[in-house]
């Protein structure tokens, strides 16, 4: 569809395409906002920003605010590639077939509660908490197993901002993660299973990023990913963080898994804040390219999550608007609505950074 034809579709259905106005409904929503230009660069550009291919067309007409759904949480697995099947979970033999299938069969929760008539937050399209929704999405990544064996995966478990370790590639695997760790009845900190080799651990990370590169999918965002790497690498180094393509691995910092967490459930939680703490004082940044998150059309697509809990779901992302977007998103905490696709926790009520807690 040409850009002409988006925009008249657009405006007959109504979209809202002026920024302020996006800007100003989500300060009602007690959504941290920046008013920033996203782009930090001259047009044309003048510090060597890494453009798009000429014919890298993206839908710049279409309200993205709502694009994305919500979700409980989502599940990131050790591939060490950028490119996967179209659809991941119909790989044979693949930790996404295994976990997809457990997800499928598992008995459905009770559908969250919607919140109270009395809540004086105005409620946005695209605007979610985690307790909103008990979906679970299955994700490859990029990074690669921490494990020594060659059938155990490594995954991330997010918002939780969860490192799972020693995962069996295996049905029964799947079932010990998603029971540990996955499943929306289980809390953050984890549901040890009896005789399970499945450790996990706070992500050592002050902000986690996903940049989609499924080429099996759309070659916009295989495209889009690795030049959004380097330049988020860039900008972030430049601030003074060191940026990690393949995560930590806990246990060779002597770290202590979750599963050996003591107490109560809420001593094991305050334990678990304080992780999150230290976490989020590391200034250190993991990228890990993703599969398929859906909204292609608005490539690049870039998901950053935070200990704080937040999920801050962007689309067309350039590498112009990559200073603008760790200046004011990862460092200052706040949302630039011209990017904003929707997320996790990011109306904060009384605080104005998504970095508070």
């Amino acid at each position: 569809m040409t850009s002409s034809l988006r925009k008249l579709k657009a405006m007959v259905l109504g979209h809202n395409l002026d920024v302020n106005t996006t800007a100003a409904t989500l300060e009602e929503a007690a959504v941290p906002v920046s008013r920033d230009d996203c782009r930090a660069c001259a047009d044309p550009c003048d510090v060597g920003h890494d453009d798009y291919p000429s014919k890298f067309d993206v839908d710049m007409e279409t309200e993205m605010l709502g694009s994305m759904k919500p979700y409980r949480r989502q599940v990131v697995i050790s591939t060490g590639k950028a490119d996967w099947p179209h659809d991941v979970s119909s790989e044979s033999g693949s930790l996404a077939s295994y976990l997809s299938s457990t997800v499928s069969s598992a008995p459905h929760p009770p559908k969250p509660a919607s919140p109270p008539a009395s809540d004086p937050v105005k409620h946005v399209a695209g605007v979610y908490t985690s307790a909103e929704s008990s979906k679970i999405t299955v994700l490859n990544g990029s990074h690669r197993s921490l494990s020594d064996e060659p059938k155990r995966d490594t995954v991330l478990v997010l918002p939780d901002y969860k490192i799972v370790t020693e995962v069996e590639r295996s049905e029964r695997g799947a079932e010990e993660l998603f029971h540990d760790a996955v499943d929306p009845a289980v809390p953050r900190a984890g549901a040890a299973v009896d005789g399970s080799d499945v450790r996990s651990y706070v992500l050592p990370y002050s902000c986690v990023i996903l940049l989609c590169s499924h080429k099996r999918r759309d070659n916009r965002c295989h495209i889009a990913a690795p030049k959004l790497e380097h330049g988020l690498a860039h900008a972030l180094g430049l601030a003074g963080w060191e940026v990690h393509t393949q995560p930590d691995d806990p246990a060779a910092h002597g770290t202590a898994p979750l599963e050996h967490l003591a107490g109560s459930a809420e001593e094991r939680d305050a334990a678990y804040d304080t992780l999150l703490h230290e976490a989020a004082a590391a200034q250190r940044a993991l990228i890990v390219k993703v599969s398929h998150v859906g909204g292609h059309k608005f490539a690049g697509n870039c998901i950053i999550y935070t200990p704080q809990g937040a999920s801050v779901w962007y689309g067309r992302v350039t590498p112009h608007d990559v200073d603008v977007v760790v200046r004011e998103t990862i460092l200052g905490g706040r949302i630039l609505p011209p990017l904003l696709r929707g997320g996790l926790n990011i109306s904060r009520p009384g605080r104005t950074s998504l970095n508070d807690w």
